[in-house]
């Protein structure tokens, strides 16, 4: 996929999303998040780029074309989720991909990335208890394509 150099909604800066192929993003997010990247393996990346400093990643994995996929997301700041990377990442999951729905896990005690998913459209499905490795409660959310106003 060829990036695509988008105007910023909040600021003259440039925002840069692209899909990457180098393993930056992937290693981005899996470090981020203190995971591995092989946790991740096989994943699409997208980078979040902000005057040309990543600044978030989103992984798609877990994909099962024309059906569904899991979103990782990981960013550095919370300006990155500006209606143009929105219709990005969403067009690669609902239009390249042809996904019906996409998933995230969110950390119960993770207020900020709950609020920010609920405002994007998921919906949360179920509580998976004492599911990350310190026991704690992780939510899992979804987005079917119709419910989503950003592809």
């Amino acid at each position: 996929m060829v990036g695509m150099k988008l105007a910023s909604d909040m600021s003259k800066e440039q925002v840069l999303c692209r899909a990457d192929s180098t393993g930056t993003v992937l290693k981005f997010v899996a470090d981020g998040l203190g995971d591995s990247v092989e946790e991740y393996m096989p994943s699409l990346a997208i980078g979040i780029y902000k005057s040309d400093a990543l600044i978030g990643g989103v992984l798609i994995n877990d994909i099962r074309p024309q059906r569904d996929c899991w979103l990782t997301i990981y960013t550095t700041t919370p300006n990155w989720a500006k209606r143009h990377v929105l219709k990005y990442v969403f067009g690669v999951v609902f239009g390249l991909i042809g996904a019906q729905r996409c998933s995230v896990f969110v950390s119960e005690s993770n207020k900020k990335s709950l609020d920010m998913c609920l405002r994007l459209g998921f919906v949360k499905e179920g509580l998976l208890r004492k599911y990350r490795d310190n026991g704690e409660n992780c939510y899992v959310m979804g987005m079917l394509k119709q419910e989503c106003k950003w592809s």
